[in-house]
């Protein structure tokens, strides 16, 4: 399927959020994630369901003073 990125085009076997955090290697990275704009909790990525065209946003947290 065709997806969105971090606004790289990217081409994934994924269905869901959490399959296509660990195609990239982030299964188990603490980040944030947003599909097509609207916030998606880490309790809801497994059953949060992609679609061809879709965008996803992957965010790590950043720490500092």
């Amino acid at each position: 399927m065709k997806l969105t990125i971090n606004g790289e085009p990217r081409e994934l076997a994924a269905t869901t959020v959490a399959e296509a955090l660990a195609a990239e290697g982030l299964g188990e990275a603490r980040v944030a994630t947003a599909l097509n704009g609207d916030f998606v909790p880490a309790a809801l990525r497994a059953t949060t369901v992609l679609s061809p065209g879709d965008a996803l946003e992957v965010v790590a947290p950043m720490q500092g003073g």
